[in-house]
């Protein structure tokens, strides 16, 4: 299977829904920062953004796709 690289657009808001999911979690050790800069550190390659949805359980990628655009849902859709 080849992967598409995201529109420029669907990747930023990839990242923005992915740490926006992961700042609702505790970061008193430091695992939230730890996450949010492996999200920053993506670059827009092939499917590599898909990084950031599979980085969550089932839960938390469907909280994920709650604030996603049509566009972004169905590169999601066509990666997983």
């Amino acid at each position: 299977m080849k992967h598409e690289t995201p529109t420029t657009e669907v990747f930023n808001e990839l990242k923005i829904a992915a740490i926006a999911v992961w700042n609702t979690f505790d970061n008193t050790y430091g695992y939230v920062t730890e996450k949010v800069e492996r999200i920053n550190s993506i670059q827009n390659y092939a499917d590599n953004v898909m990084i950031c949805y599979r980085m969550f359980d089932y839960e938390n990628q469907h909280l994920m796709k709650k604030n996603l655009s049509d566009e972004a849902l169905s590169y999601i859709n066509k990666n997983f």
